[in-house]
């Protein structure tokens, strides 16, 4: 082949290659995008807990999953976000326990029995152990995965008339979430009961539509509850808690790495919130004692062994509904740190 030839034939394979489609390179997936719902602020024990968990994930797995947290009930109020769960409409919630009641699932509402948890550490065998396990496992037939118990703290009274016997309470419109532990736990002391979302209270306490409520400092102090209250009572009378729940279809369809990965910083995350969660309760207290809007008064332990009678028949009243077998096993939880 002469240097004429070899040249038109260079010549020809490169006008050749210059009609070709140019080597795309490759592209990463697309995301796994977790859509986290909650309906408190993101400066809350659980709002806290959501974006640990966010940045846990998306530094573990370079990318390959995002976590979008939407705090505030700015995507679902409580009433919605189970049914949005359960349609896949997000994949990660972090209800109060009370909220599975609704799905049949009763034995959760044992959570908001008055007086049922006498402190933190029977608090934590109950969720750590074979109990939580259990009630999770129920779970399961609505569609359903829990991945981990967050603490929240033990509630406290609020109202515009100092609460110190639960007398005090007799006739006051006090705000609940929707348990019917938690109905009977205000008509026990008199109080007439009234379901909201949380979303609404603020406004609620401020018209008066409602004379008082019960919650966590926490959520008090973030909800700038305690502008709109002249009187909060340290009774430490409840609990609230949540679950992390996720949608179980799209928890088995994960890769089982990812799956892995979100298990570790998941356990890791519900560590972290249960370890903060008392910290944030007593900073918004003394937050709210800064403030000087609100008288706080702390119960004597005569008076809070009061409290105590006066609400613990709600445990008899409603054995039938959260399962007396639930209860007892809670007590057994308490009786093996020397509570009876």
């Amino acid at each position: 082949m002469n240097i004429h030839s070899r040249f038109r034939r260079i010549a020809l394979g490169a006008a050749l290659a210059a009609l070709l489609p140019l080597a795309t390179p490759a592209v990463a997936a697309d995301p796994i995008i977790i859509k986290f719902s909650h309906v408190v602020a993101a400066d809350t024990p659980k709002g806290k807990g959501a974006d640990h968990f966010k940045q846990l994930v998306e530094e573990r797995t370079q990318g390959r999953v995002k976590v979008e947290v939407y705090p505030n009930s700015t995507l679902y109020k409580d009433k919605e976000e189970l049914e949005a769960l359960q349609l896949g409409s997000v994949q990660m919630l972090a209800p109060s326990l009370s909220k599975f009641g609704p799905l049949g699932l009763k034995e959760f509402e044992a959570f908001d029995l008055p007086f049922i948890f006498p402190d933190r550490n029977v608090l934590a065998r109950v969720t750590e152990g074979p109990v939580g396990a259990g009630l999770f496992r129920k779970l399961e037939s609505r569609g359903i995965v829990g991945l981990g118990y967050w603490d929240n703290g033990f509630k406290s009274m609020s109202a515009n008339k100092p609460l110190r016997k639960t007398e005090d309470l007799k006739g006051l419109k006090m705000r609940i979430q929707s348990s019917k532990v938690l109905e009977g736990q205000m008509r026990a002391v008199g109080a007439i009961p009234q379901v909201m979302a949380f979303s609404e209270v603020y406004q609620a306490l401020q018209t008066g539509v409602v004379d008082g409520t019960e919650n966590t400092i926490s959520n008090y102090y973030t909800q700038k509850a305690h502008e709109v209250q002249k009187h909060l009572t340290v009774s430490d009378h409840g609990y609230i808690g949540y679950a992390v729940i996720t949608n179980k279809k799209f928890w088995e369809g994960l890769p089982p790495d990812l799956r892995a990965t979100l298990e570790k910083a998941m356990q890791e995350t519900t560590r972290y919130v249960n370890v903060i969660a008392k910290q944030e309760n007593d900073d918004a207290l003394a937050k709210i004692r800064a403030a000087g809007k609100t008288e706080i008064i702390t119960l004597s332990a005569a008076e809070r062994d009061a409290w105590r009678k006066a609400m613990l028949p709600v445990h008899k009243e409603m054995a039938s509904r959260v399962g007396a077998e639930t209860i007892a096993a809670i007590a057994k939880e308490a009786a093996a740190l020397g509570y009876k």
